[in-house]
């Protein structure tokens, strides 16, 4: 069964699972407000087009290696990669402890005011440890992903909004306002229009890590592991066979490269 990103969110409202808006903070949190430039037309119709692709969450078993369009976000993938835009830049990104929000955010906040592109994309291409943050909080506590990263962050801080995130977006010189380095979180970037990509092959080796160290609350296999993880990205996110291999066909696209 495909469902889509909007049906993800309707589900997580229900059940209480932490989520709102285009990313997820928490359930009783307010949703972001409308934080895309004035005039940014094709960016607005990409992230309508996302919003209605369907993303497969219902794995049972997958693979090493990826070989059928059903296996990941094929219909979102194509949309990003036919955006109409002429501005767009992907970052390859990796270090989870690293600058990479702040970064993208920095990029963002250029080419829209300074350059005047109301229409810039921005792509995250993660893998490596980054790939960490985009793993829902059910996950983050089974697998106890903090241990991963000698718990230096102890829960998915990636995901969570700051106050900052809930100003007015009209100003955009806030220092201490939405688009200004008090609110670098995912949830934040997907509302300005930056999307996520989550990548298969960081999937297979945290599942095959884990299974190797005995990290199994349910006894499954590499395939049924790599399934549940799979199943369990954050909202917006498009699953792709391999963000290395992904690469190129955004350059194909037209996209700027960044690291």
């Amino acid at each position: 069964m495909e469902i889509t990103r909007r049906d993800m969110l309707g589900i997580m409202a229900k059940t209480g699972i932490a989520g709102m808006a285009i990313g997820a903070a928490q359930a009783a949190e307010a949703p972001l407000g409308e934080m895309t430039a004035s005039g940014a037309k094709s960016l607005k119709e990409l992230m309508s087009a996302l919003d209605r692709a369907p993303r497969r969450r219902d794995f049972k078993e997958v693979p090493m290696i990826l070989t059928s369009e059903d296996q990941w976000d094929h219909e979102a993938l194509q949309h990003l990669l036919h955006y109409k835009g002429k501005y767009k830049q992907v970052w390859d990104n990796t270090a989870i402890d690293g600058p990479w929000l702040n970064l993208m955010r920095n990029s963002l906040n250029a080419q829209v005011w300074a350059f005047r592109h109301p229409d810039f994309l921005v792509v995250s291409a993660t893998h490596g440890p980054a790939h960490l943050a985009l793993y829902d909080d059910h996950l983050w506590e089974k697998y106890q992903l903090p241990k991963l990263l000698n718990d230096k962050f102890k829960e998915n801080v990636f995901m969570k909004v700051q106050p900052a995130g809930h100003a007015d977006p009209k100003n955009f010189e806030d220092e201490t306002g939405a688009f200004s380095p008090h609110d670098n979180n995912i949830p934040v970037l997907q509302a300005r229009g930056v999307v996520f990509l989550a990548c298969h092959n960081a999937i297979f080796e945290i599942s095959s890590k884990l299974h190797e160290k005995g990290v199994n609350p349910d006894k499954l296999s590499v395939p049924q592991m790599v399934a549940e993880f799979s199943n369990h990205l954050i909202p917006g996110a498009i699953l792709t066979p391999g963000i290395v291999g992904t690469l190129p066909e955004l350059g194909f696209a037209g996209f700027q490269y960044a690291k």
